[in-house]
């Protein structure tokens, strides 16, 4: 999160990639033993260099670090100021868990990291680097913290934590540079806002990116955001929040949760980029993933998108938004007052939103608040809007203008069947505008579309 996006961020809680630099052919390689005096060593020694260096770590090798860099204690490795490649080999990085609380890696400005087949396990972020002047008491990066050029390719990110009082961001990674992360898994991280303020925030338990990113191959899975009960604060972005250009290409998202007991948690995939930045989501999945806030508002399962996003040939099943006594919306999808949503060739099934003694509305898809979504050629099946005791509006899709109206959502060629609901089985439109162009709105319970007569084209 750069200093020009933290009024888009505060908005956000409030309501392509620039290409890595190729390996120059001539970079000294260098065996690191399995030991850290060595690798701390090696990486010195690389910054001290003038030319881009390899680090070849021993085989399937624990580097096991008991005490933070004296030059940076909230890092427990030397920072990357040179061209370093790690080449792990199977080996892992991990913080004991006897020692002080320490992310693993920091990349400067000046620093180009490409990190191949390792593990990073059990860091724990305390600062910011990018923020430490200007923003005091936010914290980013349990894992990686790169403001600089990173390549992560083939590793693993498992157990990492970032951790504040007053906003947390990327559990695993946090990106305010140039990174690009593919065929990596990312799992079993957290981002937990531990404050008692109101409004606090914890963004991103696997990825936070403030800078052009793309991700490609991956998995994003178990990740969790949460938040201190009832202050009003916002989990978000479970497995990734996009405060800056960022693409997503086959990957799968899964699993994840945002938890906000009296506040606000948002999708797994959330999107709050300021204009003109795009989140883009090509292939892949986002399935079973959690937004849970009782008597809070639960705020999309899989996708919550404030700003301009294209999502195109993706699978978003199964995700669930859950506000006991509260407001859930969008189970698989959704879009807010100030979200652009081009949404393509996908398949959003069994998504469901429950509120029990609450309002839920838009199992699948959920415009509520004055967006504008755009939807061609997509299934949108057996999804649900329960309600026991409270209101179920929009099984399949749930529009409404907003406060200015405006909202609008223009759909074509899109099936929506066998979507459940208390009322408006496949549509419920409580205002707004609303077009159909060759869709297929039927078998849905206990009816296709409500008011009836407020769809055009559909019966009702």
């Amino acid at each position: 999160m750069s200093r020009r996006h933290l009024p888009a961020v505060l908005g956000l809680l409030a309501g392509a990639l620039t290409a890595v630099p190729a390996q120059a052919a001539h970079a000294a390689a260098v065996t690191v033993p399995c030991s850290v005096p060595e690798l701390v060593a090696a990486i010195n020694a690389a910054n001290a260099s003038p030319g881009p260096d390899t680090l070849r770590l021993a085989h399937k090798c624990t580097y096991r670090l008991t005490a933070p860099d004296p030059g940076r204690p909230g890092t427990g490795l030397p920072e990357i100021r040179g061209e370093v490649s790690i080449e792990g080999r199977g080996a892992t990085i991990l913080r004991d868990k006897e020692a002080p609380r320490f992310r693993i890696l920091f990349v400067t400005g000046t620093g180009h990291l490409t990190l191949d087949r390792t593990t990073i396990k059990g860091g724990f972020a305390v600062d910011c680097p990018f923020f430490e002047q200007d923003l005091p008491g936010i914290v980013c990066g349990g894992g990686i913290s790169n403001t600089g050029t990173m390549k992560v390719t083939r590793s693993r990110f498992v157990g990492n934590t970032s951790e504040s009082k007053v906003f947390a961001q990327g559990g695993a990674i946090d990106n305010p540079g140039t990174g690009s992360v593919s065929e990596t898994e990312v799992t079993g991280n957290h981002v937990v806002y531990s404050g008692s303020a109101t409004e606090g925030g914890a963004a991103g338990a696997a990825i936070a990116n403030d800078g052009p990113m793309t991700v490609t191959r991956s998995r994003l899975t178990g990740n969790v955001a949460t938040v201190t009960a009832d202050t009003g604060s916002f989990a978000f972005g479970a497995a990734i929040i996009s405060f800056a250009p960022t693409t997503v290409e086959s990957t799968i998202i899964s699993k994840n949760r945002s938890y906000a007991p009296g506040g606000f948690a948002r999708a797994a995939v959330s999107n709050g980029i300021p204009l003109p930045g795009r989140l883009t989501v090509t292939g892949g999945a986002i399935t079973d993933n959690t937004s849970d806030s009782p008597h809070g508002n639960a705020q999309g399962g899989g996708i919550a998108n404030n700003a301009l996003m294209t999502v195109s040939k993706v699978r978003i099943s199964g995700n669930r938004a859950v506000a006991e006594r509260g407001t859930a919306r969008g189970g698989g999808v959704r879009v807010g007052p100030f979200g652009t949503l081009d949404l393509t060739d996908s398949h959003i099934s069994g998504n469901t939103v429950t509120a029990p003694k609450g309002t839920a509305q838009g199992g699948g898809i959920d415009n509520p608040n004055g967006g504008t979504l755009t939807a061609k050629r997509n299934k949108v099946l057996h999804n649900t809007a329960e309600a026991k005791e409270g209101t179920a509006q929009g099984g399949g899709l749930y529009l409404a203008g907003g406060d200015s109206g405006l909202g609008t959502t223009a759909l074509e060629e899109n099936t929506v069947t066998h979507n459940r609901a208390g009322d408006g089985g496949g549509i419920f439109k409580a205002s707004g505008g609303l077009t159909l162009n060759g869709d297929v709105i039927r078998d849905n319970e206990p009816n296709d579309c409500s008011p009836a007569g407020a769809v055009p084209g559909c019966a009702g």
